[in-house]
């Protein structure tokens, strides 16, 4: 039995005769963080579409937890362990920011339809439960202070993040972030960085991480797939991707300097 939280073999993906993905290969190990990087329209979206069902694979084929996902959908890779944030943030604007956080505890709710309709004691003791966990996710951001506060109203950032904690309600095994530091200052980055470790640590999951900033990536990944046209030309670790002439070529171009 291996040591694979996540597996992809050969996933293959093409819309209209063009190859959107191709032979895609992935091995996720408990508690490491992957970076998915390569240039726009690479494919990394597309992988991460693959990964949670939005998309089903041409060929190929994907082990979560040691179960092949072929006829699991979206709502079942969720609930087996798979959960997202989105490049463009999807939370529910004109709910409050504890409100969005307790949706993402669906799979954990253990009362009925008809405890619901009829507010049975159970009801209110489940409410209550999903209530205290999700403040205690809002701890992990400091964020017990914007709880009775509309998502619209938070500043990009602070949207990010309650999108990260909401995906994070569903006690996923595998993580994944689409550009979690897209529109963050220096200082808010670098607390996404201590959070996301401290997240691993506490909650012992893996994270694959798209993001285009380059210092970000290369310092807190333990393990990068480089992307270009939908094919995966380089893997390793970082100090492995930053010395990767192809790499450099096809996207890096000369950007990523140490410590700027």
């Amino acid at each position: 039995m291996n040591n694979y939280v996540l597996e992809c073999k050969d996933l293959n993906l093409s819309f209209k005769g063009h190859h959107a993905v191709k032979d895609f290969n992935l091995k996720v190990e408990k508690e490491k963080v992957y970076g998915l990087i390569g240039p726009n329209g690479a494919g990394k979206t597309t992988v991460l579409n693959l990964l949670t069902k939005v998309y089903k694979p041409n060929s190929g084929f994907m082990l979560l937890n040691g179960k092949d996902t072929k006829k699991m959908s979206s709502i079942q890779i969720n609930k087996q362990g798979i959960a997202r944030t989105f490049q463009n943030i999807r939370l529910f604007k004109e709910m409050t920011v504890l409100e969005n956080i307790m949706v993402g505890f669906h799979n954990d709710l253990k009362y009925s339809l008809l405890d619901s309709v009829f507010r049975t004691p159970k009801y209110f003791s489940e409410e209550k439960r999903i209530k205290d966990k999700s403040i205690d996710l809002l701890s992990i951001f400091n964020m017990e202070d914007k709880a009775d506060t509309l998502s619209k109203n938070l500043s990009y950032g602070a949207q990010r993040r309650v999108e990260i904690l909401r995906a994070l309600s569903t006690s996923p095994s595998v993580l994944l972030l689409d550009e979690p530091a897209a529109g963050m200052n220096s200082s808010e980055t670098l607390n996404l960085f201590n959070v996301i470790n401290k997240i691993k640590d506490k909650f012992k999951i893996s994270f694959i991480i798209i993001e285009h900033n380059m210092n970000f990536i290369m310092k807190i990944c333990n393990y990068i797939y480089v992307l270009n046209q939908g094919k995966t030309i380089a893997q390793g670790k970082p100090e492995e991707i930053q010395n990767n002439k192809e790499v450099e070529s096809a996207y890096l171009g000369g950007q990523y300097v140490e410590g700027k």
